[in-house]
């Protein structure tokens, strides 16, 4: 959190892309509470229409336990 030029304060997440302000250190981090929120609302939105599309298909192959002979 830091403070911006023009007064208020300006919060950014580390750890995911979200970046917001507020008047005061509590709105700031009201509001990264909620930005992070929709962040992950949206993702989840995002990753739950990848996987309609997509199908992960577990294919296991045994050895066979002789040989075969020609």
């Amino acid at each position: 959190m830091e403070a911006a030029e023009e007064g208020g304060y300006i919060v950014k997440c580390v750890e995911l892309p979200v970046a917001t302000q507020g008047e005061d250190r509590e709105e700031a981090i009201r509001n990264m509470k909620e930005a992070i929120a929709g962040y992950l609302e949206v993702r989840a939105e995002t990753l739950g229409k990848s996987k309609a599309k997509k199908q992960l298909v577990e294919i296991s192959v045994k050895q066979a336990s002789s040989p075969l002979v020609a």
